[in-house]
């Protein structure tokens, strides 16, 4: 059986600290085991690993996520999608690559889970349950639902059949796999509360089934069905939920029934019920009660009387907000989409301190670029832009136009347009970037080679 996490979205339910780089399962403010605050992602991984699950387990995710992913996780397994859609091209993609690429057979069940669920160690193990069930009950799908603790409108539901509903459950499911009926997509509350009555789930978006099955659909409704093929044609797969696409037409369904911890950390109100601490950063809360708060900035923060309140400041933007109002912040902040200020890649970060355009269109921005021990950037020039680096803290090799030299603290380095450059940690180096330029985007940057020992072997032939 293999498990994999679907990572994607931007997660602007948890703005400003979330955006098109750094998702929702990329913070890190969840309490661990070992003192230090842990990302969604970083938690869910963990539980895998401790229940021997990672080795075969995957992670998909858009290009823009892979390096944050390998920062926090290391050197995981990651399906990349070639631009982000919906679930239901994502996963004809990871199908096609488990059967085409990791050589799987067509009757291998997978089991595709959300990445950012708070949850226990039973939750895994009742997935792990699925593949019994989905032989058991002789389906095409087994889904995972949650034993509902409340009446909402939130959730999506799962209707089983009440002969199914008597069957023994365990701890962390059911014995035995129960018929679902029909699927009821986040109901009025009055709706949700007769459902409870007949005993319905919620639908935790958890799908397992055959890789054959889908391969199957795939071919009959004459879409890519090869790994090849939907990497080529990936933006011709429509772009809508797996849900509607496949589960809701499939002929026999199946359910475990889940009734462990499950929740969903999409807004700040119920992120913030699962933070150690009610203050992060600098600054101090006076009179608060219910109260939390988020500072990425490096000034302070003060906080004086406030009630069932959530404030959030980093490069982004700041909130402060009454915790029930979170829930609509997603659609408040849409005007506010622009380059992300703060990113974690798989070399580092860098955090923008200050970003302006000058009366003649000049782009200026400043930046504090941190690297890891013995990581490095790659061997890169830039058409439209020069850069100044100001070494504040440890040492590193820069290599300039294929010259290597040293640095260290107090050096400064001048990186005109059309220079060749790349730069590697000694130990943790850290320096402020000055890029000034008519275009300050991505678009500007060609990149030569990626590995040091290449960098160094292609200098060291022209020099």
């Amino acid at each position: 059986m293999k498990l994999v996490l679907l990572s994607g979205g931007s997660g602007k339910r948890l703005w400003p600290l979330s955006n098109d780089a750094r998702s929702k399962q990329f913070l890190k403010v969840l309490p661990s085991d070992q003192g230090r605050a842990v990302s969604m992602v970083q938690r869910v991984w963990r539980q895998m690993e401790s229940l021997g699950l990672a080795d075969q387990s995957f992670i998909c995710t858009s290009r823009a996520q892979v390096d944050i992913i390998e920062s926090q996780l290391g050197d995981v397994p990651v399906i990349v999608e070639p631009e982000r859609r919906d679930t239901f091209p994502a996963i004809a993609l990871i199908s096609a690559y488990l059967l085409d690429v990791e050589g799987a057979a067509d009757d291998e069940v997978v089991a595709i889970l959300p990445v950012d669920p708070y949850v226990e160690e039973a939750y895994f193990q009742a997935i792990v349950g699925l593949e019994q069930a989905l032989e058991a009950g002789d389906a095409e799908m087994a889904l995972l639902g949650v034993r509902p603790e409340f009446a909402t409108s939130k959730f999506g539901y799962l209707r089983v059949d009440r002969d199914g509903r008597a069957k023994g459950e365990a701890s962390g499911g059911t014995k035995d796999p129960l018929r679902v009926s029909a699927f009821v997509e986040k109901p009025p509350v009055e709706l949700a509360k007769q459902l409870l009555a007949e005993g319905a789930l919620w639908n935790c978006g958890v799908f397992c089934f055959r890789l054959g099955y889908l391969r199957s659909i795939l071919q009959a409704r004459g879409l890519p069905w090869s790994y090849a093929a939907i990497l080529e044609g990936y933006g011709t797969l429509p772009s809508r939920s797996f849900d509607y696409e496949v589960v809701e037409q499939a002929a026999k369904i199946v359910a475990i029934a889940y009734s462990g911890t499950w929740k969903d950390l999409g807004t700040w109100e119920t992120l913030s019920d699962e933070m150690e601490h009610p203050f992060a950063g600098i600054g101090t809360a006076v009179g608060c009660e219910d109260t939390h708060v988020i500072n990425e900035l490096s000034i302070p923060v003060v906080t004086m009387g406030l009630k069932n309140a959530i404030v959030v400041a980093s490069p982004d933007g700041v909130l402060v907000a009454e915790k029930g109002y979170t829930s609509a912040l997603k659609d408040v902040v849409k005007p506010f989409s622009g380059r992300p200020m703060y990113e974690e890649r798989y070399w580092g970060s860098y955090r923008v301190f200050d970003y302006s355009r000058l009366a003649d269109g000049t782009e200026v921005l400043v930046r504090n670029v941190e690297l890891f021990t013995g990581k490095n950037l790659s061997y890169q020039q830039h058409a439209r832009r020069t850069e100044m680096w100001t070494i504040v803290e440890g040492t590193g090799d820069l290599i300039l136009n294929n010259r290597m030299t040293q640095l260290q603290p107090g050096d400064v380095v001048q990186v005109f347009a059309g220079m060749w450059h790349a730069v590697r940690a000694h130990d943790r180096l850290a320096f402020v970037e000055v890029q000034r330029g008519l275009s300050l985007d991505e678009e500007d940057i060609v990149r030569r080679f990626e590995n040091w020992d290449e960098i160094v072997a292609h200098c060291a032939v022209l020099s």
